[in-house]
């Protein structure tokens, strides 16, 4: 089979950022999507009249979720196999399915797909994500998250990037090659860790409230701030039904902070066991992507911390939180010589 090149018609490249909480894809038809990384199929007959559809993906899933058998397939960025693995696979299919379709490739073209992954996922975990998604594409190639974060930004040299996603927070040090194993390093202190920190701090801090999953979530992308002046966190959960006012500022703030020791533990080492000469240029050029990037003054915290632990530090905080690595990812696809593809089919 002869691969078209990335400059010939008929083929459209993707991008995909494959996460836990939310999936993004930027094709080279110019299209740019993300969906929450939900999938839900309807429990019976008088949901699917309900709703219209067996299938729902995203926000509509959450939305309607109690008339549906919801999966969150992916769990610390790979597709979860402890819980029903056949359902979060065919949700994990479904799931890539429905990026692909929002990217709206012609009918005639050949899709082919570069997929970020963790830094760290085995060997296992990687086949099962390639798996899922050579059931939909033409080709599919793996790369690490952080690393096409630095790619996309053309940031290969003397560059940490730390991708901070709901399930994992990807690390890996960029010094003008491909990174190795001893580059990269992957924590599950992430957004999840957070969410279940805030969940914790609640029901000890306010007796009586009644609250999910969803609402705790919710919260966090309100509010998330490390900062030490930052503003009231003022919410309203339902205590015996009744809605109450709670001030949630202490919490949020204790939870957003317990995901930096672990953060700057991973920089630690990275610089520590990077060559000698070089280790001053790796720490000033520290890069937060992904969407827990996006907490209020984590930036400044992380380097704070720096300054403490390593004696100096710069802290960077990328433009395009969301779309960080499908764009770097798209941009890999393009860059691939054809015969590379060839060999990854």
């Amino acid at each position: 089979m002869t691969i078209p090149d990335a400059k010939d018609k008929g083929v459209l490249y993707l991008g995909i950022d494959l996460g836990t909480s939310r999936t993004s894809v930027a094709a080279s038809n110019g299209v740019r999507e993300t969906v929450a990384s939900y999938v839900g199929y309807a429990k019976d007959p008088v949901a699917l009249k309900k709703l219209g559809k067996e299938t729902l993906y995203g926000d509509e899933a959450i939305a309607n979720r109690l008339s549906l058998k919801l999966y969150r397939p992916l769990a610390h960025g790979v597709i979860q196999a402890d819980s029903d693995p056949e359902g979060n696979m065919r949700a994990a299919i479904d799931l890539i399915k429905e990026i692909i379709r929002r990217a709206r490739p012609k009918a005639d073209e050949l899709v082919y797909a570069v997929i970020g992954a963790p830094a760290q996922a085995s060997i296992k975990n990687k086949q099962a994500i390639l798996d899922a998604a050579r059931s939909t594409v033409n080709s599919v190639m793996l790369c690490s998250e952080p690393f096409s974060v630095a790619y996309g930004l053309d940031m290969l040299d003397d560059v940490l990037v730390v991708d901070i996603g709901a399930g994992t927070t990807d690390m890996c040090r960029m010094h003008g090659t491909m990174p190795e194993d001893a580059d990269q390093i992957t924590n599950t202190f992430a957004g999840d860790h957070v969410d279940s920190k805030l969940a914790e701090l609640i029901k000890a801090n306010c007796p009586g409230a009644d609250f999910s999953k969803e609402m705790v979530k919710a919260i966090k992308e309100k509010h998330a701030s490390v900062l030490d002046e930052m503003p009231r966190a003022l919410v309203k959960l339902p205590v015996m039904g009744k809605p109450t006012e709670f001030d949630l500022t202490e919490q949020v703030k204790a939870a957003c902070r317990s995901i930096v020791p672990p953060i700057v533990d991973g920089i630690q080492q990275l610089v520590a066991s990077f060559d000698p000469e070089f280790q001053e240029r790796l720490k000033g050029r520290v890069l937060l992507a992904g969407g827990g990037s996006q907490i209020k003054g984590l930036d400044h915290e992380v380097e704070r911390q720096m300054h403490e632990r390593l004696g100096s530090g710069r802290v960077i905080r990328i433009e395009e939180p969301v779309y960080g690595g499908a764009n770097g990812a798209l941009k890999l696809a393009h860059d691939m010589p054809a015969e590379y593809w060839e060999q990854l089919k």
